[in-house]
């Protein structure tokens, strides 16, 4: 489904990131996997089939010159890419009166600005040479329904706006989706009391845990020519729990 496709993948170490990375060569992408923790990054590469596919590149992508230097990379040692996902996030469950100056920072830096700054080097590169492209990426219903993490919500709020000023701005050249999904079980979701997961959980119609594997296939759906009429336009993987 991805066959001779180049796909960047933030976040790429861990959780859904490293699910995505996973299908993605499963289904013959190449992909570039991005993350600031080299040893994470180590171990995909010793975990991950297909190894000649997938190229790693440690970058803190909250850094606009760090990601202007992995676009200068790609310049010469990737020129086809055609792919971006938008995975990178960080969450700290807190309430907003106890977020600190720093704290409110480093939630917006990674979860808003990486995503500006990898979306707006990325469109630059495809709509320059008139490159058809894809970006997928990854908000939450956080961002739909809101979020006792009000920083957080509001962070995947944004790149809800961005995907469809994106989509827009990019077009006819680069297609531009969001993926939402509801809590996933991995060490993101750590930090979420027990209780609070169980009434997650209660409140949804269909009783399947979404897992990284669920979130992923529909990354890797949007990724490809089966979606060639999806622009602007987000999917919320959430088992109907927010339909009241």
């Amino acid at each position: 489904m991805l066959q001779n496709r180049e796909i960047i993948v933030t976040g790429a170490a861990a959780g859904i990131g490293k699910e995505v990375v996973r299908q993605c060569i499963e289904e013959g992408a190449a992909v570039i996997a991005c993350d600031r923790n080299q040893e994470g990054l180590d171990d995909l590469k010793q975990r991950i089939d297909h190894r000649d596919k997938l190229f790693t590149y440690a970058l803190d992508i909250s850094s606009y010159k760090a990601v202007s230097a992995f676009f200068h990379y790609l310049e010469t040692e990737h020129p086809e890419l055609d792919g971006l996902v938008n995975n990178a996030g960080i969450y700290l469950a807190k309430n907003i009166a106890d977020y600190q100056e720093d704290e409110i920072n480093k939630v917006l830096d990674v979860n808003v600005k990486g995503g500006i700054y990898f979306s707006q080097l990325f469109g630059e590169k495809l709509l320059q040479a008139k490159q058809p492209g894809v970006i997928v990426n990854m908000s939450s219903v956080a961002g739909m329904e809101g979020s006792s993490d009000a920083i957080y919500g509001a962070s995947k709020a944004a790149i809800l706006g961005l995907t469809k000023s994106c989509a827009m701005n990019f077009s006819p050249y680069i297609r531009v989706n969001a993926v939402a999904p509801t809590m996933v079980d991995t060490s993101m979701m750590e930090v979420i009391p027990s209780w609070r997961k169980e009434e997650y959980l209660h409140s949804e119609l269909v009783d399947t845990p979404v897992t990284a594997k669920d979130v992923a296939e529909t990354v890797v759906f949007l990724l490809s020519d089966k979606s060639k009429h999806y622009t602007g336009a987000t999917f919320d993987i959430n088992n109907g729990g927010y339909l009241r």
